[in-house]
């Protein structure tokens, strides 16, 4: 994970069975803290769904459906 600040909070409710299943998960990935632990899944999850965590210099108009589209522009 990377080092820089985090400049968003995130709070979700998790029932006691989710938040078992984070912690069984973080200690045995020796994860330093829940939060860290949140983000790794997160990362891991989102990456397992093709998903890539954005570099900061991407912009949404570099992301498409379809490549190379010469169809009529949607109005």
């Amino acid at each position: 994970m990377s080092d820089e600040a985090r400049g968003e909070r995130l709070q979700i409710m998790l029932t006691k069975e989710e938040l078992t299943a984070i912690d069984s998960w973080r200690f045995s990935h020796h994860m330093p803290s829940r939060a860290s632990a949140v983000r790794e899944l997160l990362r891991r999850g989102l990456g397992a769904e093709g998903f890539v965590v954005s570099d900061g210099d991407t912009k949404s108009t570099d992301f498409g459906v379809i490549d190379d589209f010469n169809g009529p522009k949607p109005v």
